[in-house]
């Protein structure tokens, strides 16, 4: 073990036995220009590794391959989305991070503790990687299913619905920036795994199948989030739809108490000479009293059946 200079790569390369692993983080333009000279990889890899945002994928340049990874970096707001782009050959691994403050020491650490594995080259060092990738899919999906568990015990507060649908909307935007790393990716292992898969790492296609398995399960979690999710925006608009009508039912019974006693004051509004009880003593007060019995009857009425 040993750290050589960029100028020497091309040199360790050629020697037998030797591998060389090498590993950039928001690596500039000259940087990946002398890892392409050094390392002879394919000017499109290159490319797409420069410009970055690329679905996860694989893609095999002859003896080489190049693999996309998307990096997930999660909190309470957000996930922010990172990328790692892996150039693998069969004596060297070539690692380009950007967008993503955690490293990958602990794979290294794996590496070199798994001397047994290591001597497989560089097609076990590629499933560490992407094993490694795949484990901190893990903790996000656990902590977006707490998120949608306390939502959920939020959807029958009264007044909440407005509030529950934008935290699921927010809770569906990053359930699928998950899903578009994890669905690929699972095309990418596959891949890997199957017999046909890149001769680099036919000795390890069992852990690459392995991988394969940890992506499935993160995939079905995936669809019972999503569903979850899309049940509990219809629970929330149900429940908006339910406090509407209580609202109107309250608005319908107050409108028809008050509509009562206004058709009564209209009448006795009137004025006209052939209404005897105008001229009467206590016509003042009876009429008062049939409207507040009138009123009186509707609130009881209305009360009995849930309105008010």
């Amino acid at each position: 073990m040993a750290d050589i200079t960029i100028e020497e790569i091309s040199d360790y390369l050629e020697r037998p036995g030797c591998f060389v692993w090498v590993a950039l983080r928001d690596a500039t333009p000259l940087e990946l220009e002398q890892m392409k000279e050094e390392f002879k990889l394919h000017e499109l890899a290159v490319e797409d590794a420069s410009h970055g945002h690329q679905r996860p994928k694989l893609e095999e340049y002859g003896e080489s391959l190049f693999v996309v990874m998307h990096l997930l970096e999660s909190n309470k707001e957000e996930n922010n989305l990172g990328e790692l782009n892996v150039f693998v050959g069969f004596n060297f691994v070539l690692t380009v991070r950007n967008r993503s403050q955690k490293d990958f020491l602990e794979v290294r650490d794996r590496c070199e503790r798994e001397k047994h594995l290591l001597k497989q080259g560089a097609g076990f060092v590629l499933y560490a990687l992407m094993d490694a990738v795949v484990d901190r899919y893990f903790p996000i999906i656990d902590r977006l299913e707490s998120e949608l568990e306390e939502i959920e015990e939020q959807i029958f507060t009264k007044g909440a619905a407005r509030s529950n649908i934008e935290q699921l909307y927010g809770l569906k935007r990053k359930i699928m920036v998950l899903r578009h790393a994890v669905a690929p990716l699972m095309e990418v292992a596959g891949k890997l795994s199957g017999s046909r898969g890149p001769t680099v790492c036919s000795n390890i296609r069992d852990y690459f199948r392995d991988v394969y398995d940890h992506l499935v399960r993160i995939n079905a979690s995936i669809d019972t989030i999503r569903d979850t999710i899309g049940t509990a925006i219809q629970v929330n608009l149900s429940m908006g739809s339910i406090e509407n009508n209580e609202v109107s039912k309250r608005l319908a019974a107050w409108a028809g108490i008050f509509a009562i006693a206004t058709a009564l004051a209209g009448i006795w509004g009137m004025n006209f000479n052939l209404m005897p009880e105008l001229e009467w003593e206590y016509g003042y007060p009876l009429a008062l009293v049939i409207i507040m019995s009138a009123c009186l009857f509707l609130y009881i009425r209305f009360k009995r059946i849930g309105w008010l």
